[in-house]
């Protein structure tokens, strides 16, 4: 074939390419448009909830801390004052040091009570009568909880009628000691937050592999040895995730100590950050300072968790990290 001939044959098939229709896009389906609408549905509501209630009033707060508002005049700009205010405030350096003595204390206290619980019901073949009434708390109240255990923390209460019994000694007066009320919020917390730590804990020794422990006990481990040595560490990242949010939920301590005690207790014993913010906002209508104070307990919230984060690495130990 001579060269125009290939030429003319080329051209023919160029023609013949560009004069063929281009294929049909694939289109999406009706099923996928009505599931995709259907998803839109569900998640809608919430989406909603949480732009109403979680993203506008950040927001907003963002906006009020560096104003001055009362609800009813004209928002004014303030800058930085509310917050130098606030660090001038004895009450807000109070209610920070009321809510971090709530959080080191009800942690670690709660966290290794719900250990010791989980390991003891791990050896029971029934155990779901336990697990009822250690999680009871969890599903009820916190208005219930409190009204309840400030009825016990009356003079006349199981708590001080027990303890004037066992010890021959006048019962205390949990609510009105400024040295007693802030220890009976942090029991209060404690009792109301364990049982759901015992539910997950029990449900991380579970899924421990038998044959880790039966290794141990093969090579003459104790049952102190293997709880130490094996549970314990492998456990480690339910008890980080559990302290994780067990800091957050003490740092935002509030209805507890609105229910049980009033007027956050003796000479503001009782007084946390929360109730602080609340206190400033919807009493004194000062929503300026309250939203300095909510940025400033947010600031101490992500500085804790940070810690907590920069920490696992030398308490946390993963499955996959021992082998």
């Amino acid at each position: 074939m001579t060269t125009s001939g290939i030429e003319g044959a080329v051209a023919e098939a160029a023609a013949l390419t560009s004069a063929r229709p281009d294929p049909p896009r694939r289109t999406e389906s009706a099923w996928r448009r009505r599931d995709r609408a259907w998803g839109w549905l569900f998640v809608g509501p919430q989406l909603i909830g949480m732009g109403v209630f979680v993203v506008l009033p950040f927001f907003a707060s963002m906006v009020l801390a560096f104003a001055s508002w009362n609800g009813l005049t004209a928002l004014e700009w303030v800058g930085f004052d509310n917050f130098a205010d606030q660090f001038q405030d004895e009450l807000l350096w109070r209610s920070i040091a009321n809510t971090l003595f709530i959080a080191i204390v009800t942690v670690p206290i709660g966290l290794g009570l719900a250990v010791v619980i989980a390991v003891a019901l791990e050896k029971l073949k029934t155990r779901t009568l336990y697990l009822v009434l250690f999680f009871a708390p969890v599903m009820t109240s916190t208005v219930a909880v409190a009204m309840i255990w400030q009825q016990m923390f009356r003079a006349d209460g199981i708590m001080s009628a027990a303890i004037a019994k066992v010890l021959g000694i006048a019962p205390p007066d949990w609510l009105g000691d400024p040295k007693l009320a802030l220890i009976a919020v942090s029991i209060v917390t404690i009792w109301a937050s364990l049982g759901l730590n015992v539910v997950i804990f029990l449900a991380g020794l579970q899924n421990i592999s038998p044959g880790v422990i039966e290794a141990a006990r093969i090579d003459g481990a104790g049952a102190w040895r293997i709880f130490w040595s094996i549970r314990l560490p492998l456990l480690s990242p339910i008890i980080f995730f559990s302290s994780v949010v067990a800091f957050i939920s003490s740092l935002q301590t509030f209805d507890t100590v609105y229910v049980l005690v009033a007027d956050a207790g003796p000479d503001n014993a009782t007084r946390t950050i929360v109730y602080h913010i609340f206190d400033l906002g919807f009493r004194r209508f000062e929503f300026g300072p309250s939203s300095a104070a909510s940025i400033m307990l947010l600031v101490i919230t992500l500085i804790i968790t940070a810690i907590q984060f920069g920490a696992q690495k030398r308490f946390v130990h993963y499955e996959e990290d021992a082998a």
